[in-house]
This record gives structure tokens, sequence and C-alpha cells, in this order.
């Protein structure tokens, strides 16, 4: 008597057999650049990306190179200040500030002009002079944070122009799709995500590293302009 579902209980025995026995093909490893992860991310995801890290490189040096000069510090600049002040030198304490020129330096010039006037006028003009010199230095910050927030938002939008590639390629090629066909999408998709959040997060740090640094100056600043009003205001000894 035949049994149909041991003949086929059979016919699957025979084909595990025949694929263990089968010789075992070793994997092929394939290597890709930068350069082709860069070329399938695609050239109007990956250029405005491209820009955007060469600017946030730009900023990072360039403001973390003015914001040391700023927090440069000579430790007998205010004792200095202090003595050619009593002394009636406010030529040779200008000079000194000249020579310091740093933001503390430029804010104390400023207010050595006024000396003579009111003590208010002259905390007005430092005051002043002040905030000019704290907006030169978190000049291109916004930029920053700008990059910090349109990268990741920019690579999201290449991962879905991807995905958008994908499905299309899925859809007019019905059920005979391959992965080799999807490939390129999935690529995109997953290369500019990776790209968009590696300069976000990398502008992010910095953005707040060097907001830090100028909110340090900033105290610094307001520390000296105390100091050098008690100077004007306390009697030669």
């Amino acid at each position: 008597m035949h049994f149909p579902l041991f003949t086929q209980i059979e016919q699957v025995r025979e084909t595990i057999e025949q694929a263990s026995a089968a010789p075992a093909t070793e994997p092929i490893m394939e290597t890709i650049s930068i350069w082709q992860l860069i070329v399938d991310g695609g050239w109007y995801i990956m250029g405005p990306l491209g820009i955007m890290s060469l600017i946030a490189i730009y900023l990072i040096i360039e403001r973390s190179m003015a914001i040391r000069r700023a927090l440069r510090e000579d430790k007998d600049f205010m004792n200095k200040i202090k003595d050619y002040v009593h002394e009636g030198k406010i030529d040779s304490a200008r000079n000194l500030c000249a020579q310091t020129s740093t933001p503390v330096a430029r804010m104390l010039d400023k207010g050595l002009s006024r000396v003579g006037k009111p003590l208010k006028d002259i905390e007005v003009s430092i005051e002043n002079a002040g905030k000019l010199e704290i907006y030169q230095l978190e000049r291109g910050l916004p930029v920053m944070a700008t990059i910090s927030g349109a990268a990741p938002m920019l690579g999201f939008l290449g991962t879905v122009i991807g995905m958008i590639v994908t499905f299309h390629t899925m859809k007019i090629s019905g059920a005979g799709v391959e992965i080799s066909q999807l490939s390129g999408g999935i690529m995109q998709a997953m290369v500019t995500t990776v790209a968009g959040l590696v300069i976000g997060i990398i502008a992010y740090v910095a953005y707040n590293t060097l907001t830090a640094r100028v909110n340090k100056v900033v105290q610094k600043m307001e520390a000296t302009t105390i100091a050098f009003m008690d100077v004007l205001e306390s009697p030669a000894k």
C-alpha cells in the first residue's frame, strides 16, 4: 500500500541530505570605501552635508582659537591698572590695555577713556563695550547651532528618499524583485542617516562647549568691571 505522506517525508529527507552533501561555499568578503559610501548616499544629500561639515570644522577651530585668546590672562594686569589710575597715569594704563589686546583690556580701555566723567557714564560705556566684545565672541555660534539641528534632519530626508526609491523599485518589479535591486535605496537611506547624525552630534557638542567657554569669558569681564569700578571709587593711597 502506498502512502503519499510517507512519500513526501522521504523526498524531504533526500533533499536535506543532498543539501548537506553539497560543498559549502565560502562567503565573499567585500569592503567599501568612504568615497563609495558618499556616492551611494546621493550627491544631493551628501553634498550639503559635506558643506555643513566643512563649515562646522572651520568654526570649531576658529572660535576655539579666538576664545583661547580671550581667556589669556596676565595676573598683574589689574594691579598695574590700579597703580596707573591711582598715580593719574591714564595714558600709561591705556597703553597697557592696547598691548594686552584682550576683550577685557579693550573694555577697560573704553572705561579709561571716560575717566573724569561721572562713574555711571563710565560704567555704561564699559558695559556697551563688553556687549560688543561678547557679540564678537559669539560670532558663528548660531551657524553651528543651525548645523547641529539641520544635519540630522537632512540625513533623515535622505533616508526617506532612499526608502521611497526602494518601494518604487519593489512596485515596478512585481514579484520578481531581488535584493540587489533594493540595495541602492537601502544603502542611501542608511548612509545619509549616519552622516547627518555624526555631523549633528559633533556640531552640537562643539556648540555647547564653545558656549560654555564664552560664558566663562563673560564672567571674567563682569568680575573685571566690578574690580575696575572699585579702583575708580577707592581713593589713592
